[in-house]
């Protein structure tokens, strides 16, 4: 078998692994099983079975404080706004699929826009976000943001050099105004080695 080969079939693993999880998850979220009891009927088990547990365990507990998080959110009329940024394949999908996999989707809710089309590209560059962005009581996670401006659209072509400069000069500002008008602005920059 090839190296090519080899690497999709390890990535065809990894994938059925991954939806396995989240059907366990599912059933056991479901059902109200406790997991650690599950997990040790099974004595000796494997470093991967243990590395699950210890996986879904923290999983739980983490998406309950983000519910927490997305009452208190809904209380206080809070505006919360989280960019993802980073690398391709760098976890970025993954991550937002697990924060939303348990909050309400009208409270919480996922921007990924796509390559602008030839209107947008005229413009305010920023424009384009401010449509997604929160009311009170909301929170809005971006699968990329305008920092694309920063890191892809100038390569991609869909701006030239002068407007890549324009982005360095107003962003800081644009942010400033978000933060006045009650954002709260979060931001995650995902990265992963060439290796990984």
């Amino acid at each position: 078998m090839s190296s090519i080969e080899d690497a999709l079939m390890q990535r065809i693993h990894r994938e059925l692994l991954d939806h396995s999880d989240e059907e366990l998850e599912l059933e056991l979220s479901e059902d109200g099983h406790d997991l650690n009891a599950l997990f040790d009927e099974h004595i000796g088990e494997s470093a991967e079975k243990a590395a699950r547990r210890i996986y879904f365990s923290e999983l739980f507990r983490l998406q309950g404080e983000l519910v927490k998080l997305q009452s208190w959110v809904v209380k206080t009329g809070h505006k919360v706004v989280i960019l993802f940024e980073g690398r391709d394949a760098a976890g970025k999908g993954g991550v937002i699929k697990r924060i939303t996999q348990r909050l309400n989707p009208r409270v919480c809710r996922v921007a990924a826009l796509p390559a602008p089309n030839d209107r947008e590209q005229t413009q305010w560059y920023f424009q384009r976000y401010v449509s997604h962005l929160p009311a009170a009581g909301e929170i809005v996670l971006f699968d990329r943001s305008w920092y694309n401006r920063a890191g892809v659209e100038q390569v991609m072509g869909f701006c030239n050099a002068d407007q890549y400069e324009e982005f360095f000069r107003t962003v800081p500002e644009f942010e400033r105004m978000l933060a006045r008008s009650g954002i709260q602005l979060i931001k995650y920059w995902f990265s992963i080695s060439d290796q990984e």
